[in-house]
């Protein structure tokens, strides 16, 4: 019977514990400081703020910004680049242009005559200084105006690259023209002297070598046929 008494009362004692500490837990309030702390520690998603978007402003509205008195009196600067312009005015070469229907044939009897003529004068000049005659032809005086050399006397006598040459008239009027080695003819340059001494098919012409780079050249003129 003792023991039986002394469980009841262990029992016993051991639950009146139990409601005091929970009677004191009731007065001090911890159930509700730890329902607190459990609140606190777990992570709360706060509601997302709304993004506040700057205003835009449309095509062809203006966006007035404030600005001291002292500036806005001020004129407004552009800094955009304008780029300048410089009208050169150049003068423009014109050139008489020779049609088909100007060209003049000389006869066969007006051509020999000239070349004969040629002939004789270059048999007067001084053999120590190379000299050839050169009958003109439509293509030498009209058109293209290039002038074919015989390949000789460009082989013995001239350059063998590209020069300018001299080409010096009876009145020792000087013109310049391109001799051009490869082609052995003249190119740039002949056409004004052909056009400035008025040279027409049939014409002969005397090439006189008194320099390296110098022609003295003499015109016979076919239409002396004509008048003699």
């Amino acid at each position: 019977m003792a023991t039986a008494t002394e469980t009841i009362t262990y029992e016993e004692v051991r639950r009146r514990k139990l409601e005091e500490n929970k009677k004191k837990l009731e007065e001090l309030k911890l159930g509700h400081l730890t329902i607190a702390l459990r609140e606190a520690v777990s992570p709360k998603t706060s509601p997302a703020k709304p993004l506040k978007r700057k205003a835009q402003s449309l095509p062809g509205e203006f966006v007035i910004r404030r600005r001291s008195d002292r500036i806005a009196n001020l004129p407004e600067h552009s800094y955009k680049e304008e780029p300048s312009f410089e009208i050169i005015v150049r003068p423009r070469r014109i050139f008489k242009r020779t049609g088909l229907e100007n060209r003049v044939y000389a006869s066969d009897e007006a051509r020999e005559y000239a070349t004969e003529k040629a002939e004789e004068l270059q048999s007067q000049l001084d053999p120590k200084h190379p000299s050839f005659v050169k009958p003109m032809l439509i293509s030498h005086v009209t058109g293209g105006f290039w002038l074919g050399l015989s390949k000789s006397f460009c082989s013995s006598h001239l350059p063998k690259r590209d020069t300018r040459f001299t080409l010096i008239d009876e009145h020792d009027d000087e013109s310049e023209t391109l001799y051009l080695a490869p082609k052995n003819g003249l190119s740039a340059g002949w056409r004004g002297f052909a056009i400035a001494h008025e040279l027409v098919d049939g014409d002969a012409l005397v090439f006189h070598l008194i320099k390296s780079t110098a022609f003295k050249v003499y015109i016979i003129r076919c239409s002396g046929y004509y008048s003699s």
